[in-house]
């Protein structure tokens, strides 16, 4: 069970932690293009409201994250892709991404299969 756990972890993740600010990150790069509820997001990052509520502000103060609209009581919010943080994060964890993806197909083409 503990290796499937394993194998659901972003690259972000891997590199940078498993904490919940990372979490937050994480998912929040992963859904760039959407907006999210903050209950949404704490839920899909499996991030305890408590702890959420505490990250959610620091991310307000430094302008990662933005409203975009509300939809009855619900505020709706995604990453702030005008902030230059925001902009270098997300082509960090593009390059990333792709660096690990090339290193596991070199290791592929490597091994010999055995028939």
């Amino acid at each position: 069970m503990e290796e499937q756990i394993e194998e659901s972890k972003s690259i972000f993740r891997e590199y940078f932690g498993d904490s919940p600010y990372i979490r937050i990150l994480d998912f929040l790069i992963q859904g760039q293009d959407f907006d999210y509820s903050m209950t949404e997001i704490a839920r899909k990052s499996e991030v305890g409201w408590n702890v959420f509520t505490k990250v959610w502000a620091r991310l307000l103060e430094k302008n990662i994250i933005v409203q975009t609209r509300t939809i009855g009581n619900a505020k709706l919010f995604k990453l702030n892709k005008e902030n230059i943080f925001v902009k270098k994060l997300i082509k960090f964890d593009q390059e990333l991404t792709k660096l690990e993806t090339d290193n596991m197909l070199s290791n592929i083409s490597k091994k010999k299969i055995v028939a």
